[in-house]
């Protein structure tokens, strides 16, 4: 009999649990009427009231009200939204936004792009744990910046920024400030009224709700163009039929995480963490050793004398599905551009795994995922032409 798998990459996609399935079940089934088509018969009035009910629980946890909450087709989407929307809202009066230089693609990219069209742009750059200098933010700004973006929670290392400081900084010198919140929604308090945000990302699929549905928090009265035309949806700021039953699962998702799970989440993370460190040698922990600065569930290593890549292939074999660098990057032969950011070599970049955890992972699992990584890097170890010079 095979096995059964064990998952430690949910900061790619996480199990979508099954009362957010059966949440959405009815709106693919019953109740499968736009929301748009409210005015026009009762099944279109049901399918509003679940969009509505599900923009009032995210609201909530962010303490927005309802009417600042975007539904879009997931994070990607909504950083695009805030990084180009809120650029184009300020083209001809301002110019210059900064993010850091281990900001999720989506956010990178965009930049870049936008770069590329004319704006100017600053990267921040990050410490060896993958903090942003906020001396060096402070420096950065200009009369001409209208945007600072920069991540609450790190994709790859975990690292949570110190983004109420931030968010300060920011209103002191009348800056928009955008947080991608992909990672941290619901597993981090985060109030956009203390961490001062302006613009906040969410995505469903990483808190195990469905994939295809994001959300964008807009701050009211903040300068943002649309980016996708054709209807009035969303308040006029994204285009396009809801995606109903998705949106009425991520309510469902964000309604179902409470603070419980992320303490039994990190207490796995601890454990799986010490075990590691006292298992194996020549062990490099990435990103911050004190947990609470960094994402819950999120430990991220490099063995030295071992590809990272032939780790994680080794732990597939025994049915144990974890990461190097992060998802978007993983077909590139380049190091992660996190890691390098940081001022790692490329054998430490190249070396690194990624272990990301859920509240269906148990202890007996981090017991074996512990035995299971000595095993596979003892064994690479003995055939690695690194481990041999140095003997």
């Amino acid at each position: 009999m095979k096995q059964k798998n064990i998952y430690m990459d949910n900061a790619a996609a996480t199990r979508t649990d099954p009362e957010v399935v059966k949440a959405m079940k009815p709106f693919f089934t019953d109740t499968y009427a736009v929301a748009s088509s409210q005015f026009s018969h009762t099944p279109g009035i049901m399918a509003k009231e679940g969009l509505d009910k599900s923009r009032e629980i995210i609201a909530a946890k962010l303490g927005a009200s309802s009417d600042e909450i975007i539904f879009t087709s997931g994070g990607t989407e909504s950083n695009n939204l805030a990084v180009k929307g809120v650029a184009l809202a300020h083209r001809g009066k301002k110019n210059h936004l900064i993010c850091s230089r281990i900001e999720h693609n989506s956010v990178l990219q965009s930049c870049q792009w936008l770069e590329k069209e004319g704006y100017k742009l600053t990267l921040l750059d990050v410490d060896s744990d993958g903090f942003v200098d906020t001396d060096q933010l402070k420096k950065s700004i200009t009369p001409d910046t209208f945007l600072v973006s920069i991540q609450t929670a790190n994709q790859e290392v975990g690292t949570l920024q110190p983004i109420e400081e931030i968010g300060k900084i920011c209103k002191e010198h009348d800056i928009l400030f955008h947080t991608d919140a992909s990672l941290s929604f619901t597993h981090l308090n985060l109030d956009v009224r203390k961490i001062q945000a302006d613009l906040v990302t969410m995505s469903a699929h990483k808190i195990h709700g469905p994939k295809g549905v994001g959300a964008l928090y807009v701050r009211q009265g903040t300068q943002i163009q649309k980016l996708q035309h054709g209807g009035y949806n969303e308040f006029d700021l994204r285009a396009g039929t809801e995606n109903v039953a998705g949106i009425v699962g991520f309510g469902k998702a964000v309604e179902l995480n409470h603070n419980d799970q992320t303490t039994f989440i990190t207490g796995l993370q601890r454990k799986l963490l010490n075990g590691l460190k006292e298992q194996i040698e020549d062990l490099n922990v990435n990103g911050p050793d004190d947990l609470s600065k960094r994402l819950p569930g999120n430990v991220n290593v490099s063995f030295n004398m071992v590809e990272g890549e032939s780790v994680v292939l080794h732990l597939d074999m025994k049915n144990i599905s974890v990461i190097t660098g992060s998802a978007c990057f993983s077909r590139s032969l380049e190091p992660s551009y996190v890691m390098m950011s940081m001022g790692f070599s490329h054998e430490r970049a190249h070396g690194s795994i990624r272990f990301s955890l859920s509240r269906y992972n148990t202890a007996d699992e981090i017991g074996s995922v512990i035995e299971a990584c000595k095993e596979v890097v003892d064994a690479l170890r003995k055939i690695s032409p690194l481990s041999n010079k140095e003997m």
